[in-house]
């Protein structure tokens, strides 16, 4: 997305700009209402996963992909939202995501029971997806606009720090609604987005557009490339590893995001403006980020399925459980950005990467011991870790834009944090499943069950354990139906070693993100030593990163 307007295309609608003056008070609330509900709907969903497996007969699998789709569909279009925003209009823009979002919400809210649940429910977090990916980067793009240069440091810095905040609130309001009832995690997003579009109407946004070009291939190429590789690591669990079409989606994923990234550097208007990712500080900011996401959304579903099953907590207990990393998190977040201040952005990457992955490690190894309490001091650990490193990662990627505009490099930050988080949820997804089923297969095989016999009913058991404890087990005196009750029995300590195994692969996730952070080349963006980012005659002004410091850092 773009901040910057071009001199002879951009143009403002006189009746807007001219007569009347936007309202920043109302603009700045106006967004804020709207992309809240894009990050809680990150975290809101996985509190509620067992009760809406328990109600509409989901497979655990199948449940990934609900939480996967909307992710995946916000990293691949996000940067097309962007551009969106530039041709059409901030404002307009912002309220067709805002209309698709809500609409795909209560729709969500509204799925029936039966065969078509699931394919329901996926399709419309997708779309939910989509329309959070319009919504966001016109969100910004308005604020950007509305706020003149000396006063959007603080209007942005209260965009991007109340994301933080909001993404701890979800499973807190998660949990709560759920007791009421899971659909209403989605529909908790209709009067919020009302709210938005009546503050919007009342703000008198001006009306700003641009003439160029559209990258239809790009959008195409970095939307089939996102999905495809995916698809494949989320689909290992079912196809298996060794299956050719799991390879053949992931690796043509990836080369079609090879084939995106090769358009975009000869294409004269590109989706996405990779020529930022020349600067070393820059490109190691983006790769410690999408190691950290890999291990940061991911860590809501996984964390709270596992206290509703391991642990037989409720949904507020579970909730509860995930704010011990919040509480590490906020506190870890200050202290980050004073590190970026004083020394820059490497010692701050560094830290929160190697206490990060101590956190992850010593959390997965206390997990079998199903207890709430011996798990806190490393959950809120983990928590610290992601805090020391997320915003100055984010703030040092955008402060060094130089040809790209900050909305550009926000945008490219955010695909990559997207898409990261889509393909942590896949693989370890995929893990949870196989190691599940060893486990409980190798329970059956020592209860007498055939191979066969007890790799099919392992999965079966697999596929459906993240429904609430109390699932039916099979009833009768046979072989089959003995064996499955004495495996689903020691379910909670199966689960539980599954998921150190995949918090032990988040602890790995973050140990890379650690060795990448030393190619940093630890320079520092100043006020006084930032490049200077010209404003063309005739258009909106050209955002600066709020402080060009980690005090007003995006997360």
């Amino acid at each position: 997305m773009s901040d910057k307007g071009d001199s002879s295309g951009s143009r403002a609608d006189s009746a807007d700009a001219g007569r009347f003056a936007p309202n920043q008070t109302l603009t700045l609330a106006a967004m804020l209402f709207a992309v809240s509900m894009t990050f809680i709907d990150q975290t809101i969903v996985a509190i509620a996963a067992p009760d809406i497996i328990d109600e509409l007969g989901l497979s655990a699998s199948g449940m990934q992909w609900v939480v996967n789709a909307y992710l995946l569909t916000l990293a691949a279009f996000f940067a097309l939202g962007g551009r969106l925003s530039d041709l059409f209009g901030h404002r307009r823009i912002m309220v067709i995501g805002t209309l698709v979002f809500v609409i795909a919400s209560a729709l969500c809210g509204a799925v029936p029971t039966g065969g078509a649940a699931q394919a329901w429910l996926i399709a419309f977090r997708a779309v939910q997806g989509l329309g959070a990916a319009l919504m966001f980067p016109a969100a910004l793009a308005v604020v950007v606009a509305v706020f003149p240069v000396e006063r959007r440091g603080r209007a942005l810095a209260l965009f991007f720090g109340l994301s933080g905040a909001l993404t701890a609130v979800g499973p807190l309001l998660g949990g709560w609604l759920t007791d009421w009832t899971w659909r209403a995690i989605f529909w908790v997003n209709v009067p919020v987005a009302i709210i938005a579009l009546v503050l919007t109407a009342k703000a008198r946004i001006p009306r700003v557009t641009r003439r160029e070009p559209l990258d239809v291939p790009g959008a195409v190429l970095v939307a089939a490339g996102m999905g495809l590789s995916v698809f494949g690591l989320q689909q290992a669990s079912s196809w298996g590893w060794g299956s050719a079409a799991t390879w053949l989606c992931i690796v043509g994923g990836l080369l079609v995001l090879v084939a995106f990234a090769a358009w975009e550097l000869r294409t004269e208007h590109p989706l996405i403006k990779l020529a930022v990712f020349r600067d070393r500080a820059f490109t190691v900011d983006v790769v410690v980020l999408f190691f950290a996401m890999i291990a940061f959304v991911p860590v809501f579903f996984f964390a709270s399925v596992y206290a509703q099953v391991s642990l037989s907590a409720s949904p507020n207990q579970a909730a509860l459980y995930l704010l011990y990393f919040f509480i590490g998190f906020a506190i870890a977040s200050q202290w980050g950005g004073r590190i970026l201040d004083r020394r820059g952005a490497r010692p701050a990457l560094k830290l929160g990467c190697a206490v990060g992955a101590i956190g992850f490690a010593l959390w997965a190894h206390r997990m079998t011991t199903l207890s709430m309490h011996d798990q806190w001091p490393y959950a809120a650990l983990a928590g610290a870790g992601i805090g020391f490193l997320l915003a100055p990662a984010s703030t040092d990627a955008v402060n060094r834009a130089i040809d790209a505009s900050y909305g550009e490099v926000t945008g490219v930050t955010q695909t990559v944090r997207n898409y990261a988080a889509s393909v942590g949820l896949a693989v370890f997804g995929t893990v949870l499943t196989h190691i599940t089923t060893d486990h409980v297969a190798a329970t059956l095989r020592a209860d007498g069950l055939s191979g066969g016999a007890a790799k099919s009913t392992a999965h079966s058991i697999a596929e459906a354990v993240t429904g609430h404890g109390d699932s039916r087990p099979p009833t009768g005196d046979g072989a089959v139906a003995t064996a499955t009750r004495h495996a689903m029995g020691s379910i909670r300590l199966d689960f539980a070693e599954a998921n150190r195994a995949v918090f032990y692969g988040m602890a790995g996730s973050l140990a890379i993100a650690f060795i990448c952070s030393y190619f940093h080349p630890g320079t520092r963006v100043t006020s006084e030593s930032g490049p200077p980012q010209p404003q063309p005659p005739q258009s909106p002004p050209q955002a600066q990163p709020p402080g060009r410091t980690g005090g007003a850092a995006p997360v």
